[in-house]
Protein backbone atom coordinates (compact mmCIF):
# COMPACT_ATOMS: atom_id res chain seq x y z
CA UNK A 1 0.00 0.00 0.00
CA UNK A 2 1.09 3.73 -0.49
CA UNK A 3 0.47 4.41 3.53
CA UNK A 4 4.31 2.23 3.63
CA UNK A 5 5.72 5.33 2.07
CA UNK A 6 4.25 7.65 3.99
CA UNK A 7 6.27 10.17 6.59
CA UNK A 8 5.09 10.25 10.49
CA UNK A 9 2.81 13.36 9.47
CA UNK A 10 1.18 11.62 6.75
CA UNK A 11 0.87 8.29 8.74
CA UNK A 12 -0.91 10.56 11.41
CA UNK A 13 -3.52 11.94 9.56
CA UNK A 14 -4.09 8.58 7.52
CA UNK A 15 -5.03 7.29 10.84
CA UNK A 16 -6.96 10.39 11.79
CA UNK A 17 -8.73 9.82 8.69
CA UNK A 18 -9.63 5.88 8.91
CA UNK A 19 -10.95 6.83 12.46
CA UNK A 20 -12.88 9.44 10.81
CA UNK A 21 -14.68 7.25 8.21
CA UNK A 22 -14.96 4.29 10.99
CA UNK A 23 -17.03 7.21 12.58
CA UNK A 24 -19.09 8.19 9.42
CA UNK A 25 -20.35 4.45 8.86
CA UNK A 26 -20.90 3.89 12.78
CA UNK A 27 -23.14 7.46 13.04
CA UNK A 28 -25.20 5.89 10.07
CA UNK A 29 -25.92 2.86 11.57
CA UNK A 30 -27.09 4.91 14.88
CA UNK A 31 -29.67 7.20 13.09
CA UNK A 32 -30.52 4.15 11.65
CA UNK A 33 -31.36 2.68 14.76
CA UNK A 34 -32.55 5.45 16.47
CA UNK A 35 -34.48 5.53 13.47
CA UNK A 36 -36.59 2.11 14.76
CA UNK A 37 -37.60 3.81 18.41
CA UNK A 38 -38.97 7.53 17.82
CA UNK A 39 -40.65 7.41 20.75
CA UNK A 40 -36.89 7.66 22.26
CA UNK A 41 -35.11 9.64 20.12
CA UNK A 42 -37.10 12.99 19.42
CA UNK A 43 -35.54 15.47 16.75
CA UNK A 44 -34.69 17.75 19.82
CA UNK A 45 -32.10 16.86 21.45
CA UNK A 46 -31.02 14.14 19.20
CA UNK A 47 -29.59 16.08 16.30
CA UNK A 48 -27.26 14.59 13.30
CA UNK A 49 -24.52 16.00 15.42
CA UNK A 50 -25.29 14.05 18.54
CA UNK A 51 -25.07 10.58 16.61
CA UNK A 52 -21.95 11.68 15.48
CA UNK A 53 -20.42 12.89 18.40
CA UNK A 54 -21.03 9.09 19.63
CA UNK A 55 -19.37 7.63 16.82
CA UNK A 56 -16.16 9.67 17.09
CA UNK A 57 -15.69 8.70 20.67
CA UNK A 58 -16.05 5.14 19.74
CA UNK A 59 -13.99 5.73 16.94
CA UNK A 60 -11.43 7.39 18.28
CA UNK A 61 -11.46 5.26 21.81
CA UNK A 62 -10.71 2.21 19.51
CA UNK A 63 -8.70 3.24 16.87
CA UNK A 64 -7.52 -0.42 16.29
CA UNK A 65 -11.53 -1.33 15.79
CA UNK A 66 -13.80 -1.38 12.73
CA UNK A 67 -17.16 -0.61 12.79
CA UNK A 68 -18.50 -4.00 13.13
CA UNK A 69 -16.33 -4.43 16.64
CA UNK A 70 -17.84 -0.99 17.72
CA UNK A 71 -21.05 -1.85 17.29
CA UNK A 72 -21.88 -3.08 20.66
CA UNK A 73 -20.30 0.09 22.29
CA UNK A 74 -22.53 2.39 20.19
CA UNK A 75 -25.33 0.51 21.02
CA UNK A 76 -24.61 0.97 24.61
CA UNK A 77 -23.96 4.24 24.36
CA UNK A 78 -27.41 5.25 22.66
CA UNK A 79 -29.03 3.12 25.63
CA UNK A 80 -27.52 5.43 28.31
CA UNK A 81 -29.19 7.97 26.72
CA UNK A 82 -32.22 7.19 25.46
CA UNK A 83 -32.89 5.64 29.50
CA UNK A 84 -31.34 9.37 30.67
CA UNK A 85 -34.14 10.62 28.70
CA UNK A 86 -36.60 8.61 29.58
CA UNK A 87 -35.84 9.19 33.67
CA UNK A 88 -35.67 12.87 33.28
CA UNK A 89 -39.41 12.42 31.78
CA UNK A 90 -39.97 10.15 35.32
CA UNK A 91 -42.26 12.56 37.41
CA UNK A 92 -43.13 10.45 40.16
CA UNK A 93 -40.16 7.61 41.89
CA UNK A 94 -42.82 5.15 41.18
CA UNK A 95 -42.44 5.92 37.06
CA UNK A 96 -38.93 5.50 37.69
CA UNK A 97 -39.10 2.32 39.20
CA UNK A 98 -41.53 1.16 36.49
CA UNK A 99 -38.44 2.02 33.48
CA UNK A 100 -36.07 0.20 36.05
CA UNK A 101 -38.35 -2.55 36.41
CA UNK A 102 -38.49 -2.73 32.48
CA UNK A 103 -34.58 -2.12 31.50
CA UNK A 104 -33.75 -5.04 34.52
CA UNK A 105 -36.57 -7.13 32.75
CA UNK A 106 -34.60 -6.62 29.23
CA UNK A 107 -31.40 -6.82 30.30
CA UNK A 108 -32.52 -10.33 31.88
CA UNK A 109 -33.85 -12.13 29.30
CA UNK A 110 -37.31 -10.72 28.32
CA UNK A 111 -38.09 -9.57 24.99
CA UNK A 112 -39.75 -6.34 26.37
CA UNK A 113 -42.60 -4.43 24.95
CA UNK A 114 -41.70 -1.09 25.68
CA UNK A 115 -39.60 0.84 23.06
CA UNK A 116 -36.65 1.51 26.04
CA UNK A 117 -37.04 -2.90 27.12
CA UNK A 118 -36.72 -3.35 23.34
CA UNK A 119 -33.42 -1.23 22.98
CA UNK A 120 -31.98 -2.89 25.82
CA UNK A 121 -32.83 -6.09 24.64
CA UNK A 122 -31.43 -5.67 21.07
CA UNK A 123 -28.08 -4.82 23.58
CA UNK A 124 -28.16 -7.93 25.40
CA UNK A 125 -28.90 -9.77 22.18
CA UNK A 126 -25.87 -8.06 20.03
CA UNK A 127 -23.33 -8.67 23.28
CA UNK A 128 -24.90 -12.38 23.01
CA UNK A 129 -23.90 -12.94 19.43
CA UNK A 130 -20.50 -11.64 19.72
CA UNK A 131 -19.04 -13.04 22.84
CA UNK A 132 -19.75 -17.02 23.60
CA UNK A 133 -19.20 -16.69 26.99
CA UNK A 134 -22.11 -13.57 27.57
CA UNK A 135 -23.98 -16.17 29.86
CA UNK A 136 -21.39 -16.31 32.41
CA UNK A 137 -20.78 -12.67 32.58
CA UNK A 138 -24.23 -11.33 32.25
CA UNK A 139 -24.53 -10.89 35.97
CA UNK A 140 -22.01 -8.36 35.23
CA UNK A 141 -23.53 -6.34 32.72
CA UNK A 142 -26.70 -6.65 34.07
CA UNK A 143 -25.63 -5.48 37.72
CA UNK A 144 -23.47 -1.95 36.05
CA UNK A 145 -26.76 -1.44 34.67
CA UNK A 146 -28.91 -1.94 37.22
CA UNK A 147 -26.06 0.56 39.26
CA UNK A 148 -26.57 3.15 36.46
CA UNK A 149 -30.54 2.95 36.97
CA UNK A 150 -30.20 2.85 40.52
CA UNK A 151 -28.15 6.19 40.34
CA UNK A 152 -30.27 7.95 38.01
CA UNK A 153 -32.96 7.23 40.70
CA UNK A 154 -31.16 8.66 43.27
CA UNK A 155 -30.06 11.88 41.51
CA UNK A 156 -33.98 12.10 40.74
CA UNK A 157 -34.71 12.09 44.34
CA UNK A 158 -32.22 14.89 45.29
CA UNK A 159 -33.98 16.91 42.58
CA UNK A 160 -36.95 16.74 43.93
CA UNK A 161 -36.11 16.96 47.54
CA UNK A 162 -33.69 19.59 47.20
CA UNK A 163 -31.33 17.82 48.49
CA UNK A 164 -28.31 18.88 49.71
CA UNK A 165 -25.20 16.70 48.11
CA UNK A 166 -21.56 16.95 49.21
CA UNK A 167 -19.46 16.44 46.46
CA UNK A 168 -18.16 13.20 47.99
CA UNK A 169 -21.97 12.05 47.32
CA UNK A 170 -22.44 13.08 44.33
CA UNK A 171 -18.88 11.12 43.01
CA UNK A 172 -19.97 8.24 44.98
CA UNK A 173 -23.30 8.13 42.58
CA UNK A 174 -21.50 8.56 39.39
CA UNK A 175 -22.98 5.48 37.38
CA UNK A 176 -25.33 7.71 36.38
CA UNK A 177 -23.77 8.79 33.70
CA UNK A 178 -23.22 5.39 32.65
CA UNK A 179 -19.61 5.34 31.42
CA UNK A 180 -18.46 2.24 33.02
CA UNK A 181 -22.04 0.26 31.64
CA UNK A 182 -20.21 1.34 27.91
CA UNK A 183 -17.25 0.26 29.01
CA UNK A 184 -18.74 -3.07 30.28
CA UNK A 185 -20.42 -3.63 27.49
CA UNK A 186 -17.52 -2.53 25.12
CA UNK A 187 -15.24 -5.45 26.79
CA UNK A 188 -17.57 -7.53 26.01
CA UNK A 189 -17.80 -7.32 23.08
CA UNK A 190 -14.45 -6.91 21.85
CA UNK A 191 -12.33 -8.08 24.85
CA UNK A 192 -9.63 -10.28 25.21
CA UNK A 193 -9.18 -13.71 27.46
CA UNK A 194 -7.30 -11.43 30.11
CA UNK A 195 -10.41 -8.43 30.14
CA UNK A 196 -13.16 -11.29 30.24
CA UNK A 197 -11.33 -12.60 33.26
CA UNK A 198 -11.25 -10.25 34.87
CA UNK A 199 -14.04 -7.84 33.87
CA UNK A 200 -15.37 -7.63 37.59
CA UNK A 201 -12.00 -6.57 38.79
CA UNK A 202 -12.10 -3.88 35.68
CA UNK A 203 -14.71 -2.16 37.19
CA UNK A 204 -12.47 -0.38 39.76
CA UNK A 205 -10.70 1.64 37.07
CA UNK A 206 -13.56 2.14 35.21
CA UNK A 207 -15.43 4.04 37.90
CA UNK A 208 -12.38 5.98 38.61
CA UNK A 209 -12.24 7.30 34.71
CA UNK A 210 -15.98 7.60 35.34
CA UNK A 211 -15.62 9.71 37.64
CA UNK A 212 -13.48 12.03 36.01
CA UNK A 213 -15.60 12.35 32.91
CA UNK A 214 -18.51 12.85 35.39
CA UNK A 215 -16.66 16.27 36.34
CA UNK A 216 -15.01 17.12 33.12
CA UNK A 217 -18.73 17.11 31.75
CA UNK A 218 -20.04 19.07 34.57
CA UNK A 219 -17.16 21.79 34.11
CA UNK A 220 -17.74 21.90 30.22
CA UNK A 221 -21.84 21.76 29.85
CA UNK A 222 -22.78 23.69 32.97
CA UNK A 223 -24.77 26.39 31.14
CA UNK A 224 -26.72 23.78 29.58
CA UNK A 225 -27.07 22.08 33.18
CA UNK A 226 -28.55 25.07 34.80
CA UNK A 227 -30.90 25.76 31.42
CA UNK A 228 -32.25 22.65 31.41
CA UNK A 229 -32.41 21.89 35.77
CA UNK A 230 -29.72 18.87 35.83
CA UNK A 231 -27.75 18.12 38.76
CA UNK A 232 -23.86 19.05 38.26
CA UNK A 233 -20.98 19.41 40.78
CA UNK A 234 -21.45 23.03 40.23
CA UNK A 235 -24.84 23.48 40.70
CA UNK A 236 -24.90 21.48 43.71
CA UNK A 237 -22.58 24.17 45.17
CA UNK A 238 -18.92 22.99 44.32
CA UNK A 239 -16.71 25.56 42.95
CA UNK A 240 -14.47 25.27 39.49
CA UNK A 241 -10.94 25.57 41.18
CA UNK A 242 -12.48 22.44 43.37
CA UNK A 243 -13.70 20.88 40.51
CA UNK A 244 -10.28 20.63 38.89
CA UNK A 245 -8.47 20.12 41.85
CA UNK A 246 -10.74 17.25 42.36
CA UNK A 247 -10.23 16.00 38.70
CA UNK A 248 -6.26 16.38 38.97
CA UNK A 249 -6.64 13.60 41.97
CA UNK A 250 -8.84 11.45 40.29
CA UNK A 251 -7.01 11.34 37.48
CA UNK A 252 -3.76 10.16 39.11
CA UNK A 253 -5.74 7.36 40.47
CA UNK A 254 -6.71 7.07 37.17
CA UNK A 255 -2.89 6.39 36.18
CA UNK A 256 -2.11 4.50 39.33
CA UNK A 257 -4.58 1.92 38.73
CA UNK A 258 -4.23 1.70 34.68
CA UNK A 259 -0.70 0.03 35.52
CA UNK A 260 -1.33 -3.45 36.40
CA UNK A 261 -4.08 -3.05 33.81
CA UNK A 262 -2.02 -2.55 30.93
CA UNK A 263 0.65 -5.43 31.57
CA UNK A 264 -2.82 -7.43 31.62
CA UNK A 265 -4.46 -5.78 28.54
CA UNK A 266 -2.48 -2.60 26.93
CA UNK A 267 -6.13 -2.22 24.81
CA UNK A 268 -8.19 -1.93 27.56
CA UNK A 269 -5.61 0.98 28.99
CA UNK A 270 -4.94 2.84 26.34
CA UNK A 271 -8.71 2.67 25.71
CA UNK A 272 -9.66 4.29 28.89
CA UNK A 273 -6.47 6.65 28.71
CA UNK A 274 -8.31 7.86 24.94
CA UNK A 275 -11.55 8.03 26.69
CA UNK A 276 -10.45 10.78 28.69
CA UNK A 277 -8.01 12.46 26.42
CA UNK A 278 -10.62 12.58 23.62
CA UNK A 279 -13.20 13.88 25.91
CA UNK A 280 -11.58 16.20 27.12
CA UNK A 281 -11.05 17.36 23.45
CA UNK A 282 -14.08 16.90 22.73
CA UNK A 283 -15.90 18.91 25.61
CA UNK A 284 -13.93 21.92 24.80
CA UNK A 285 -16.17 22.74 21.50
CA UNK A 286 -18.77 20.75 22.18
CA UNK A 287 -21.74 18.42 23.72
CA UNK A 288 -23.24 15.18 22.92
CA UNK A 289 -26.71 16.71 23.09
CA UNK A 290 -28.31 18.61 21.01
CA UNK A 291 -30.50 21.44 22.06
CA UNK A 292 -34.12 21.28 22.87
Amino acid sequence: MIARSFGPAEAEAAGLGRACAVAVRSARELMATAEEYPELFPPKPFDAAFFSGLALSSAFGSPWAGPEELRAVNLASLCVFAVDWQAERASTAGEMDGLIARCLAAAGGEAGGTPIARLIAGLREELAAACPSFGELQPIWAGQLHRMLLAMATELRWKREAARVTLDDYLANADGCGASFVNISHWIATGDPWTLRNLAELREVSAEVQRYLRLLNDLATSGREREWGDLSALTLGAGREEVIERMAGILGRCRALLEPVRAGSPRVAAYLERQIGFNTGFYGVADYWGEL
